[in-house]
């Protein structure tokens, strides 16, 4: 993602490293849209990627509430889309972090 932000957004499309880019903006209009919100709505496409094409995941800002509320629409996602119990899903990400597939960069 470093290369993303030296070359911006069209540089990182040009050359294939960014394929895809969903904005969320939470002052923007009347209803306030989350990233949890754009995972949910993009949650089968986010699964496929994690467990079948090996995808990593980061996140990135506040740690207070954005990451956790981030956090809980991955495991959400796991499990909805995994067909996993929760403690399944939960094994699931901590194994994601443990294989340093899940990083977060929070403050």
């Amino acid at each position: 993602m470093r290369l993303c932000l030296r070359r911006g957004v069209r540089g990182a499309q040009k050359e294939g490293i960014l394929t895809r880019l969903d904005c969320a903006w939470s002052r923007d209009q009347r209803e306030k849209i989350y990233v949890q919100h754009r995972m949910l709505e993009n949650a089968a496409e986010i699964w496929k990627w994690l467990d079948a094409e090996g995808a990593h995941f980061f996140v990135c800002g506040d740690g207070r509430r954005m990451a956790k509320d981030v956090d809980a629409a991955l495991r959400k996602i796991v499990q909805e889309h995994g067909g996993k119990s929760i403690d399944e899903a939960n094994e699931y990400v901590e194994k994601l972090k443990s294989d340093k597939r899940y990083k977060r960069d929070v403050y």
